[in-house]
């Protein structure tokens, strides 16, 4: 089988790094997917491993139609029945067609759904389906006249590993902070600092990342209420998760962060995530901080302009908090993502790289400062 782990556009080499590292097979990249070759074994490990990737698919198909019958003709020829249950529910709750001959999404929609019952009648010898067992979610790609057909087997986005369960304004999501973490070669043994942490999210992606806390261990997946994967599979390999978690590893991180209401729901994301012991968290304006070591990492996802402040003050702050860096993380590696496009400008001090990724549908860059590090190496 071929698999497709989905991510965020600019996130696809970490991706490829993870399924390298879970020993996946035949690894392929493309714009805003990974795919590879395994079994059900390596779909269960994906969905409970990877810490980047937004869901992961299985690939029904990939084929050329010009024309609706066509269309209907290869969803048809699909085994759709080796797949969903009599009772299973299966929707096609995504469809996109970019420069394809083929456009109407709500066509492409009715057309596919026919086939598949269709090809479902064949094996099941009944006229109506009830749709009221396990959900088998479809999703449909087309670009170029190419369509894609992928059964979704994570439900829920990968992004919710369960311990968010309250939010403040524009969070940054667990999938993305996990990628800038990753980025930023941030070593267990290193301080690590994010003064405007809101709601914590990158602290503890970082926490989890560095204990080896696999991010899907504590949640579901639509693909476990399906029949054709043995439910010991699952509990195996949760299993196996846990017993590679490294729990007595001591961590030196710090969040902090303005706004009270954020510290408290922080706080209580971190005790979900089982990583409470491992982060201090503080309610300070980043600007009374003290650096808490003299070299270390600071990852940090400040305000942005589009939603949060105007443009005099998101000035105000990138300066401030570019006079902060200068005379209190001298030595750091700091590590910063905005949307703000003059934010080099205005935070004096020219990136030694960066990389441009997107926050919730914004473009953004990641902007990458190497300074010393503690065992004396850079980035």
């Amino acid at each position: 089988m071929i698999f497709v782990a989905s991510t965020t556009m600019g996130l696809e080499s970490i991706v490829k790094e993870e399924c390298i590292a879970l020993g996946f097979k035949n690894i392929k990249v493309f714009d805003g997917r990974i795919e590879f070759e395994g079994n059900f074994k390596d779909l269960v490990r994906a969905n409970i491993y990877l810490r980047c990737s937004d869901r992961i698919f299985i690939k029904m198909a990939e084929f050329k139609a010009l024309t609706y019958e066509e269309l209907f003709q290869n969803i048809k020829a699909i085994n759709w029945q080796d797949f969903i249950d009599e009772n299973g529910e299966f929707p096609i709750s995504w469809v996109s067609s970019v420069k394809s001959k083929l456009y109407s999404k709500s066509d492409i929609q009715r057309i596919s759904k026919k086939a598949i019952v269709e090809k479902l009648k064949e094996k099941y010898k009944r006229e109506i389906f009830l749709e009221n067992g396990a959900l088998y979610s479809i999703k449909i790609q087309c670009h170029k006249d190419i369509f894609i057909i992928m059964l979704d087997s994570s439900g829920e986005s990968l992004t919710k590993r369960g311990y968010r369960a309250l939010q403040r304004v524009a969070p940054i999501k667990e999938t993305l902070a996990a990628a800038l973490v990753y980025l930023s070669k941030w070593k267990s043994d290193e301080v690590l600092l994010d003064p405007m942490c809101g709601t914590g999210t990158i602290a503890i992606e970082a926490a989890m990342i560095a204990k080896n806390i696999a991010p899907g261990a504590n949640r579901n997946f639509a693909a476990e209420k399906w029949s054709i994967i043995d439910k010991n599979l699952w509990t195996d390999i949760r299993d196996e998760a846990f017993s590679n978690e490294d729990l007595a590893k001591e961590l030196k991180i710090c969040a902090s962060d303005i706004d009270e209401r954020s510290i408290k729901i922080a706080k209580e994301n971190s005790e979900k995530a089982g990583v409470e012991e491992d982060i201090v968290f503080e309610v300070k304006d980043f600007k009374d901080i003290e650096s808490p070591a003299k070299y270390g990492a600071m990852i940090v996802n400040p305000p942005y302009g589009e939603r949060l402040m105007g443009d005099e003050d998101i000035e105000k702050l990138y300066r401030d908090f570019g006079s902060f860096c200068k005379k209190k993380l001298t030595k750091w590696s700091y590590y910063i993502i905005t949307s703000y496009e003059d934010f080099e400008k205005v935070f004096d001090k020219k990136a030694t790289k960066n990389r441009k990724l997107y926050n919730g549908g914004i473009k953004c860059y990641y902007y990458q400062y190497f300074g010393d590090r503690k065992n004396g190496y850079k980035n």
